[in-house]
């Protein structure tokens, strides 16, 4: 699969081809889509559909979950978490540490999902405090809460540490709430990705609709 979704070594495409029929009267559509086809990993409401008409629509529907992960070594599971993010609609992903992340994993999908970046944990603190929204970090620390017994805030920020450290200090420290994640096997933690699209996901069965 290539990094538009699109299949590759001989396989069928995904998307649509060039519009057939007369030309749409559609602000929304994009002239260069419509002529070329539309191979993009989106869904098939938005074919054809420019970018910024895209964000303008999943802005009218975003869920009250922020997603925030920490970037001290350039983590390789921060384009998954975005991805992900991005599929439950998050209201926006934040990024605390180094400006540098791995977007190959995110599947193009940062382009159409809410990212902004803070240089500390302070930092996060300050603006979700601004905004009124509790921090619950996500990690199988001591003492931590199962999240399969928590209902999350309906409005708050899912706080995800590195993969391999997990949650540091500072951010221990500025999350109202700690859950962690139930296992069953022999390994001692899952990866960041997944763990960030089961705490996303845990929020999305009890606040949010069926789409």
């Amino acid at each position: 699969m290539d990094e538009n979704g699109g299949l590759t070594g001989g396989q069928p495409e995904v998307g649509v081809g060039p519009y057939e029929g007369p030309w749409p009267a559609d602000g929304r559509l994009d002239p260069e889509l419509l002529t070329e086809g539309d191979r993009r990993n989106v869904i098939d409401r938005y074919r054809y559909w420019a970018v910024e008409a895209i964000v303008a629509d999943l802005d009218q529907r975003r869920h009250g979950f922020h997603v925030a992960v920490e970037n001290w070594e350039h983590d390789h599971n921060i384009g998954t978490v975005v991805r992900t993010a991005n599929a439950f609609c998050a209201a926006e992903v934040h990024i605390v540490g180094k400006r540098r992340w791995n977007r190959r994993g995110a599947m193009m999908t940062d382009v159409y999902q809410h990212i902004t970046r803070h240089e500390t944990i302070d930092d996060l603190v300050g603006w979700a405090r601004r905004d009124g929204l509790p921090i619950i970090g996500i990690d199988n620390l001591p003492g931590s809460t199962p999240i399969e017994s928590t209902e999350l805030p309906r409005r708050c920020v899912l706080l995800f540490g590195q993969e391999g450290p997990g949650l540091s200090p500072a951010a221990q420290e500025a999350a109202e709430l700690v859950c962690s994640i139930a296992q069953y096997g022999s390994t001692r933690s899952i990866n960041a990705g997944v763990a960030a699209g089961i705490a996303m996901h845990a929020w999305i069965r009890r606040w949010a609709k069926s789409p």
